[in-house]
């Protein structure tokens, strides 16, 4: 099982597609998860062949492919509730204008599922936002109508996107991760369930976002399994120093003193050989998309690093059992 090797591309939004593209082919990757808000205009895709073209052309000179396409900064904004960081992610004319932001997000999604299917790419990965993740400590105290308003609200934005996304026979993948809609286990649950398990919506998974809150990525990975599109391989690193907890106390991405940071990845403590043996039990057969998170590491290092060693890893199963020989008839 030959599973490609790709780069997540938002963390290398100050490259332009060329130069990005030349950087990881000479590393060896197999391609890119091309992210809208970096590489790839998805507006431009759809008013554009000839820059439609010109993406085509520039990934098969480098012998790269794109297997799914990262809108996670316009998917935040369809379900969040409006505070003024929003605005870094929206237009700049949309700026402290709430409506406008969710609008032009709503209206980017759609865009997003269209361009995928111009390029022939099957996956969309993002996130959805969340309407009540100020909710998540439940004080003041939240109440169990506020929770399915909330979920109640994400299934209204985000059911006519995706029928577009189905008109286009384009899965979406969420991440879950904290300020999602679905943030852990039994979140994803729910909201899997608020949209009865429609095959349109699954899951990008990340192991990262789930070690540093507790929960065991293995048994995410295997209760889900129906419903992974998309893999990301982040790691993260516990620092059990007894001063900082799990909540980050106020401190930047990469401040030692945090609970925990992502690293790149074989430095933390997600279990990557268990999650290969889960995919494998599960035929999962996408791409594995290093996303390249570490403040405390070059990137360039970092990205090629992590390359050789989820190579190294991105091992098949048996096709014989190991005892067949100890049979004598």
């Amino acid at each position: 099982m030959k599973r490609m090797i790709t780069l997540a591309s938002g963390q290398f939004g100050d490259l332009s597609l060329e130069e990005l593209c030349a950087m990881v082919s000479e590393m060896g990757y197999d391609g890119l998860e091309l992210a809208a808000h970096a590489h790839l205009n998805v507006s431009k895709v759809l008013e554009d062949d000839s820059y439609a073209d010109e993406v085509r052309e520039t990934l098969n000179r480098y012998g790269l492919k794109c297997q799914a396409i990262s809108a996670h900064l316009a998917g935040q904004c369809v379900g969040d509730r409006w505070d003024p960081r929003l605005d870094n992610f929206a237009p700049a004319e949309y700026a402290g204008k709430p409506d406008k932001i969710r609008g032009w997000a709503v209206e980017e999604m759609k865009r997003a599922a269209y361009a995928a299917k111009k390029l022939g790419v099957s996956v969309v990965t993002g996130f959805m936002g969340s309407p009540i993740w100020a909710y998540w400590y439940s004080f003041p105290q939240t109440t169990e109508a506020m929770v399915n308003d909330g979920f109640d609200k994400i299934f209204r934005l985000w059911t006519p996107i995706f029928d577009v996304f189905d008109a286009c026979g384009v899965k979406f993948a969420l991440e879950v991760h904290p300020t999602e809609i679905a943030f852990d286990y039994y979140s994803t649950k729910r909201l899997l369930e608020r949209f009865s398990h429609r095959g349109t919506l699954g899951i990008n998974f990340d192991p990262s976002h789930l070690v540093w809150q507790g929960v065991d990525e293995l048994a995410f990975l295997h209760d889900f399994a129906d419903r992974v599109y998309h893999v990301h391989m982040k790691d993260v690193k516990m620092n059990r120093s007894g001063r900082a907890g799990i909540l980050g106390s106020h401190l930047e991405f990469g401040d030692t003193r945090r609970g925990w940071n992502f690293v790149s990845i074989g430095h933390g403590d997600v279990d990557f050989d268990g999650i290969i043996r889960e995919l494998n039990e599960m035929g999962y057969e996408g791409p594995l998309s290093i996303e390249w998170e570490d403040s405390g590491m070059d990137r360039v290092f970092g990205a090629k690093e992590a390359l050789e060693y989820v190579r190294k890893m991105n091992f098949s199963p048996s096709e014989v059992a190991f005892d067949a020989a100890l049979n004598t008839k």
